[in-house]
């Protein structure tokens, strides 16, 4: 179960993640596309940051409603939408839940993986966030129906992400402005596959810190 209390603190970690990874996500970001994925990481959850204060009595789905608005207002380029319809659809997957079980982050993964779908027009091996965040949500649902925990769950789901993101290193981009660069594109890890993977690494580690 992951309660939401666990879901402000992950929140509140990924803010300091980003903060670190910026200049990483950046050179990412360099070397096929814009140069500032990083930074406009950084900014949108350096808002979401100013006002977790104010969600502390939401739902989780509020939670991620209010994430989402901010994303959408603060992120530059095509990351705000795309990051801002993640946590929406999240948020409607998760409609007035005061925790998650591995079934409700199945379904979330699910439903935000649909939602990136539909917003960004990409598909797998496009080299984008979605192929970090579709074999997660895969393999997190394939855990539910194993009947794993949702600590297992989510660790599975991360495994797959992180799979997916270094698997976009051999990929040629067709999406955004990596695609400009055609075969140039071979050979870099895909920026918004790396954010993606260390968002849903951050939850795992919020939810295995009482373990450790």
């Amino acid at each position: 179960m992951v309660t939401k209390q666990q879901v402000l603190q992950w929140l509140q970690a990924v803010v300091v993640v980003l903060e670190q990874n910026k200049d990483y996500l950046t050179q990412l970001d360099a070397a096929i596309g814009d140069a500032d994925h990083g930074i406009n990481m950084n900014r949108g959850f350096q808002k979401v940051a100013s006002q977790l204060p104010t969600l502390v009595d939401k739902d989780i789905s509020n939670i991620f409603k209010a994430v989402s608005i901010n994303l959408i207002s603060s992120i530059g380029g095509s990351s705000g939408p795309l990051y801002g319809t993640l946590f929406l659809r999240a948020s409607t997957a998760v409609a007035g839940k005061q925790e998650l079980t591995a079934e409700d982050l199945a379904a979330l993964l699910r439903a935000a993986v649909e939602g990136v779908v539909q917003r960004g027009k990409a598909n797998l091996k496009d080299k984008t966030m979605l192929d970090a965040l579709s074999p997660a949500a895969d393999a997190c649902g394939q855990a539910v129906t194993a009947g794993c925990s949702t600590l297992e769950a989510l660790q599975q789901a991360v495994l797959a992400a992180e799979e997916g993101m270094k698997n976009t290193i051999p990929l040629v981009a067709k999406k955004g402005r990596a695609s400009y660069l055609g075969e140039r594109s071979i050979g870099h890890q895909d920026p918004g596959a790396t954010s993606s993977y260390l968002i849903l690494k951050t939850l795992l580690e919020t939810v295995e810190e009482p373990l450790t």
